[in-house]
């Protein structure tokens, strides 16, 4: 009931600043008030994780892991952190975020902006010790540092696997940044082949001591060609990678033309990447064989849709730019919707 004040004070401030004040106020408010617990919606089991509800946090919020606490407490079934790099790196120069309050939107332009992932996995252990969120999922987001070459990207991710395996209920490979230069093509042709069989071989080898496998998950674009879709739905079912998140931001300012801002160098999320996202969850849903799950993202903003996603093939969703415009009340009416 508070939030609507909250995001006019907020939004006086600097879209990044805010963002980085929302964060410590969220951490030091979700570990004053302890273990918060996910609300019970339609319970959902995907890739051997239950999850209380479907609804999650998608990562690029919570980069480095800091807020755990706080965002346990909103109802979530799930939590997204990251994405995280190898090596810490201060991402793009700023100003690197930018509202279009008219359209619901962002647009962003960080660039991996995080403090590395020892740093990440210091405070996963922090919060794993302290139970502020033995209740919920945990994915980690992973990515590559900007001073990697491409062709040796795949080592950045099997870095990430290596370091957090045992704290993380789930990876995902973010190949579909548009932020980071060269990232995307890393979802096409042999590069992608490539990539998914390394992190796949690097999977099980973590997993034959007799730890469980952490599930792998693929986060693609929407501005992929049809064509584009069903390569990386091919390798994802050759190398049985566990699942796929459609979608990331877009590179395309066709739903924004005009708006201040809109001519920004960056990714484009909230409710004017929606129909892209939809695009895609229903191509991976025709495309991939049965039982392989998607997560759907991008322009979720009300109960409907939710819905829309959940129709269109999605078995799991997160949200973003839809919590910052809106506050954890959209969490507990897109839960108790669907």
């Amino acid at each position: 009931m508070l939030y609507p004040l909250t995001r006019r004070l907020l939004f006086c401030l600097p879209p990044e600043f805010s963002h980085d004040l929302t964060l410590r106020l969220l951490r030091h408010w979700g570990e004053l008030l302890g273990s918060g617990k996910p609300l019970e919606g339609r319970r959902v089991q995907v890739f051997g994780r239950e999850f209380a509800n479907p609804l999650g946090l998608a990562a690029g919020l919570d980069k480095n892991a800091s807020a755990i606490a706080g965002f346990a407490r909103m109802g979530f079934g799930f939590v997204e952190v990251g994405t995280v790099t190898p090596r810490p790196q201060p991402g793009n120069p700023k100003p690197r975020m930018f509202r279009l309050p008219a359209h619901g939107a962002l647009i962003n332009r960080m660039g991996f902006n995080n403090l590395g992932v020892d740093q990440m996995r210091a405070s996963i252990e922090r919060a794993r010790a302290s139970g502020w969120c033995e209740n919920i999922v945990l994915g980690v987001n992973l990515g590559k540092n900007k001073d990697t070459p491409l062709e040796e990207a795949v080592n950045d991710y099997l870095i990430g696997m290596r370091r957090l395996h045992d704290v993380a209920d789930y990876f995902t490979l973010n190949l579909s940044s548009p932020n980071t230069p060269g990232l995307r093509t890393l979802q096409s042709g042999a590069a992608l082949a490539g990539l998914l069989g390394r992190v796949k071989e690097e999977q099980q080898l973590l997993a034959s001591g007799g730890a469980a496998a952490v599930p792998l998950l693929v986060k693609v674009a929407p501005d992929l060609a049809a064509e584009d879709v069903a390569i990386i739905a091919e390798q994802v079912a050759l190398a049985q990678i566990d699942g796929v998140i459609a979608t990331n931001t877009t590179i395309s300012r066709d739903a924004v033309r005009g708006a201040r801002h809109a001519d920004e160098a960056g990714g484009l999320s909230g409710p004017p990447v929606q129909s892209l996202s939809l695009k895609t969850v229903t191509a991976l849903h025709d495309l991939l064989p049965a039982g392989v799950p998607i997560v759907g993202v991008g322009g979720i903003d009300s109960p409907s849709a939710a819905q829309a996603m959940l129709a269109a093939g999605a078995d799991l969703l997160q949200i973003y730019t839809s919590f910052i415009y809106q506050g954890p009340n959209l969490v507990r009416k897109i839960v108790r919707a669907i």
